[in-house]
């Protein structure tokens, strides 16, 4: 496959552009690899189980497609993530914060 043809099957005019799509799919294999984990948790507990690796995945593939979205200038894929950012970090937080209450 020629460059040209990769390059027009990806949607993209330059090297930057190829890289920042790089970067989004990059972005969503780490969002999908947060259902892996929860899956083989829940599937190891044999209960339903959100393991707080699922909030960092979602967390690190949220910050990347937010990126991504941004250089793409998306207003829907920027504001479906951002959304997405908040929930991840105050799920993040309540953990920490019982965790640290229940500790004393």
């Amino acid at each position: 496959m020629s460059i040209e043809t990769a390059f027009s099957w990806l949607a993209v005019n330059s090297w930057t552009e190829f890289w920042w799509v790089m970067i989004g799919l990059g972005g969503q294999l780490m969002f999908t690899a947060r259902f892996l984990v929860q899956w083989i948790a829940s599937e190891r507990a044999k209960n339903s189980v959100v393991p707080l690796a699922f909030w960092y995945f979602s967390l690190a593939g949220g910050l990347i497609l937010f990126a991504y979205a941004v250089y793409r200038k998306d207003p829907v894929f920027i504001l479906g993530q951002s959304m997405g950012l908040f929930i991840y970090l105050r799920n993040l937080w309540l953990i920490y914060d019982h965790r640290r209450r229940t500790a004393v």
